[in-house]
């Protein structure tokens, strides 16, 4: 315990004449402050999020519709962002943690770090809505934990396609949804374009996250988050709804797990290609002088999230 958490005595500590007041302990390892920080913001936009889709779902409509699970997830990513962002910068998203490490933004040896603790709280806040909702799943359902038809409740935790559509077509949903996310965050994040101020991003990103839900929803529940999908669906083979939670929809499953982190990649890219690379060929425009622009992947961001 001694490398995780200094003790520090009760009181005021004297330092160049001034007074300077310290809590009792505060932890020494980064690595664990960016763990736990993405982990507990990953958990509360799960809590949340899942937590719209349950009242929704075991309401029948009484106490929403599918609007209010779009408001649900872009509220919770919201408060996600004020919980982690300035310690992880809130990523609850491997999509977008994969992506950053390609462009730069984030050392590749910190991905293991960033996924586990997405799995972690997003299968915890799983657990979490499970154990808050039980008696309402159970009464909905009649006792009958099912993936697919009128009474299931597996689309709860985890996202399931629509009947219509294919794992080609839905591969593609994945991947432009996902683009269109990374590619606006990226424009969000870009000081040399329109940046917002530090204090707007959790509104930002969660009113993007909220677009995304409302044009890009319905053919597979817009997951566009791999840890996201992946974590509660294990909690759901587990928890009772079994292995169908793999086989349904054609074995939907990897679809939202693969599709993303290529989403992401090109979304950023085209931002980047785009965008970006041509900040520094504005040296001077109706007489007035531009300021060349730090590449994208050499600024520092202080937060960039999904659902």
């Amino acid at each position: 315990m001694k490398d995780l958490v200094q003790p520090v005595e009760a009181g005021v500590s004297q330092q160049r004449g001034g007074n300077l007041t310290r809590p009792k302990v505060w932890l020494k390892n980064n690595l664990i402050r960016v763990g736990l920080a993405e982990c507990l913001s990953t958990y509360v936009m799960m809590s949340f999020g899942l937590g719209s889709v349950a009242q929704v779902v075991t309401g029948q409509g009484v106490f929403g519709h599918y609007l209010s699970i779009n408001l649900g997830f872009g509220l919770a990513v919201a408060m996600g962002v004020y919980v982690g962002g300035k310690v992880s910068g809130a990523h609850m998203n491997g999509a977008v943690s994969f992506t950053m490490c390609v462009f730069h933004r984030l050392k590749w040896k910190m991905l293991p770090l960033y996924l586990l603790a997405q799995l972690l709280g997003s299968f915890l806040a799983a657990g979490t809505i499970y154990a808050v909702y039980y008696e309402a799943i159970h009464d909905y359902c009649g006792g009958n934990l099912t993936v697919t038809g009128e009474k299931a409740t597996a689309g709860i935790f985890a996202t399931y396609p629509a009947p219509y559509l294919s794992l080609m077509a839905g591969f593609f949903d994945q991947v432009f949804g996902t683009g269109m996310l990374l590619l606006c965050l990226m424009a969000l994040s870009d000081q040399k374009n329109k940046p917002i101020p530090a204090e707007s991003e959790p509104a930002a990103v969660g009113l993007l996250v909220l677009l995304i839900g409302i044009s890009l929803g319905s053919n597979s529940g817009y997951a566009i988050n791999p840890t996201r999908d992946i974590a509660p669906r294990v909690f759901t083979a587990m928890a009772g709804w079994g292995t169908d939670v793999f086989r349904a929809g054609n074995g939907w499953w990897w679809v939202p797990l693969v599709a993303p982190p290529v989403g992401g990649v090109l979304g950023a890219g085209l931002y980047k290609g785009f965008v970006e690379l041509h900040h520094s060929h504005l040296s001077e425009q109706d007489g007035a002088m531009v300021e060349e622009a730090v590449p994208l992947d050499k600024e520092t961001n202080t937060c960039l999230v999904q659902i």
